[in-house]
């Protein structure tokens, strides 16, 4: 008699990249354009064959991206040196949030959850707002009680679907700091959070292998199992 398998799904929970994006106000948008265009690659092959080589020009906090120590610390671990476990298939948890209760996010919101060794994903419901005037200004944030209360807890990745983890209304960066600081990786600007349970997944932000970089666009992803 066969049993019955457990049944798993993908959730993408990434932001589309898209030539002229504005990730981060201050930061230039991306440029994405032919190296060789298919027009021109039809010189260089046999009759019927043509290929496209794409040009991206870009800055690491693009997208939806993940920070590694190296981004917050000159000492701190770039993102060729963190084991490719710390990105992938972390066991998950979302924690709510929402934005039209408080923007701050404190410990309150973390207490009482089963948090060691998992990837904390807070959903604010921010994501709402990408991509116009009003995702970059009045976003939720981490306080930096918080940023203890996570690190205390011994959790592998903080995630969140807003603007940034930490409070921008300041030039401070507590939670960067405390958590980059303890090789807790951070990933920002997350979205589709509301598609995924509160627990039964597993979280995926894989970047490129690159040396001298401590933040680099994902494909943010979570594997959901029941």
């Amino acid at each position: 008699m066969q049993q019955n398998q457990p049944s798993e799904r993908l959730v993408d929970l990434s932001h589309t990249i898209e030539a002229g994006l504005v990730t981060y106000k201050g930061l230039p948008a991306p440029i994405i354009c032919d190296y060789l265009s298919r027009e021109d690659s039809r010189q260089q092959y046999a009759a019927g064959t043509e290929f496209q080589i794409g040009k991206l020009e870009l800055v690491g906090n693009t997208g939806t991206y993940i920070d590694c120590p190296f981004h917050r610390y000159a000492d701190g671990k770039d993102i060729s040196e963190i084991a490719l476990a710390s990105f992938a298939e972390l066991e998950g948890i979302v924690v709510q949030a929402p934005f039209g209760e408080s923007l701050a996010i404190t410990p309150e919101h973390f207490k009482n959850k089963e948090l060691k060794h998992r990837a904390v994903l807070v959903h604010t419901g921010w994501a709402c707002h990408w991509n116009t005037e009003h995702y970059y200004e009045h976003h939720p944030y981490l306080t930096e009680e918080a940023a203890r209360f996570l690190k205390d807890a011994g959790v592998k990745l903080v995630g969140i679907d807003s603007h940034n983890i930490d409070d921008t209304a300041t030039n401070s960066r507590p939670v960067h700091s405390i958590l980059l600081g303890s090789e807790i990786l951070v990933v920002e600007h997350l979205c589709n959070l509301e598609n995924l349970p509160e627990e039964g997944f597993y979280f995926n932000a894989i970047p490129p292998k690159i040396k001298g970089m401590g933040t680099f666009p994902v494909r943010a992803f979570a594997k959901v199992y029941s």
